[in-house]
């Protein structure tokens, strides 16, 4: 079996109107919502070359004051997110899934996890929720994303979310779906060599 180009899988967000590009646009809104809401500190899981939180935070009058960490493994991904990444980013070549990754960035005012829950197991996206309040400070938002394919996760995942802690904000649904959820819970203290997923 080849190894997914996930450098390549980046160009449907290029495709006007096609379900990555969809699901983008509304990513890049719930992001600056929580931008104008006052978020300082942000971390993305399997950020991907970036492009969801980047061209919303270079073009925010914010954009001085907010740290983000983006963690990614692909090294075509990474270079490609460096070049793009304003001052106070920093793109973090390592692996997503472990919590160790983000020691130093948490807790976060915005926690993105987009483009993960659609890559692995069911147990590994309740494992992933259940796990997310330990990079959450109190009143975080998180914004994810997972296909409405059948069998459609996303309700249990809401349902995840809401017994671990979260209100629910909204779940937008467009071929993809988006959800947004707010930290509702107290601080967790950071388990660095906790696991949260492993790809499929």
């Amino acid at each position: 079996m080849t190894e997914k180009d996930w450098a390549g899988w980046h160009d449907a967000y290029d495709v006007p109107g096609s379900p990555l590009e969809r699901r983008l646009q509304v990513v890049r809104k719930w992001i600056g919502t929580a931008l104008d809401a006052g978020a300082a500190r942000v971390v993305s899981l399997c950020a991907g070359q970036g492009r969801d939180l980047l061209p919303v935070l270079a073009a925010h009058p914010r954009r001085e004051e907010v740290r983000a960490r983006l963690v990614e493994l692909d090294e075509h991904n990474v270079a490609a997110a460096r070049r793009a990444a304003p001052a106070g980013v920093e793109v973090v070549r390592g692996d997503a899934a472990l919590l160790g990754a983000y020691a130093g960035a948490v807790p976060a005012d915005l926690v993105l996890v987009c483009g993960v829950f659609g890559n692995v197991s069911d147990d590994d996206v309740r494992r992933t929720v259940g796990l997310l309040p330990q990079l959450c400070a109190p009143e975080a938002t998180v914004i994810w994303t997972r296909h409405r394919r059948e069998p459609d996760l996303v309700p249990r995942i809401c349902e995840w979310f809401e017994e671990g802690g979260f209100d629910r904000v909204t779940v937008e649904s467009d071929g993809y779906g988006v959800g947004v959820h707010r930290y509702a819970g107290p601080p967790v203290a950071l388990e660095p060599a906790a696991r949260m997923f492993t790809f499929l």
